[in-house]
Formats: structure tokens, C-alpha cells, sequence
């Protein structure tokens, strides 16, 4: 079973941005990536840190911590020392707003 909740508006995360919002206390990083909003559990997967207070550059996003990069299309690390990937959530545009698609219950994450 999944559960929709809406969490921006479209407008709130432009394009080479991102956004953090908070579901039931939990972290998720919007980014739009070329146009397409993109969601990503909010907290580094190797330590506790806020990917929001990182930067993007091209197709990946850089921790501000300890430079991990991840892969914006998949969330797979891509430098030491994280080793986990990004836990990914599905995204919708509806009607100009952001609104993800997570399971019922605990939201998944890495780390």
C-alpha cells in the first residue's frame, strides 16, 4: 500500500535546484534535475548530515561533510566514504504541485 502526500509546489523547486520538506518528521530532498523533480531520502547515507546543505553539479550531488557524490539518477554512491546509495521515492506533478508516492508506515531510507 502506498500513501500520496503532497509536499511543494512546483514552483518551489526550479530547475538545478533542491528543496528539503519534511513527511511525518522525515527528510526528502527534491531536486530538479533538467526539469524533472526528483525525491531522495534527506540525510546522507554514510552519516547523519542534511544533503540540502550539499551541492549539485551536473547529474550528481555532492555531500557537504565528506564529498560523497551521488548519482541523481539512480542514488548509488559514487565516492568514499559513503557506500550505500540514496533510497529514491517516486514522484508526480499534479496541477503545478510535487507529490510523492511512499509506502504506508516507516519511510525507507539508507544509513
Amino acid at each position: 500500500m502506498t500513501r500520496r502526500v503532497d509536499v511543494a509546489g512546483l514552483d518551489e523547486v526550479e530547475p538545478g535546484t533542491m528543496k528539503m520538506v519534511q513527511v511525518g518528521g522525515d527528510n526528502i530532498l527534491l531536486v530538479n534535475l533538467h526539469g524533472e523533480v526528483r525525491a531522495f531520502q534527506g540525510i546522507c547515507s554514510h552519516e547523519y548530515f542534511e544533503l540540502d546543505r550539499g551541492f549539485l553539479t551536473g547529474d550528481t550531488l555532492t555531500c557537504a561533510l565528506h564529498l560523497s557524490r551521488f548519482d541523481l539518477e539512480t542514488g548509488d554512491a559514487l565516492d568514499p566514504p559513503a557506500e550505500e546509495p540514496l533510497v529514491r521515492y517516486p514522484v508526480v506533478v499534479e496541477d503545478g504541485r510535487v507529490v510523492l508516492e511512499l509506502p504506508e508506515g516507516p519511510i525507507p531510507y539508507n544509513g
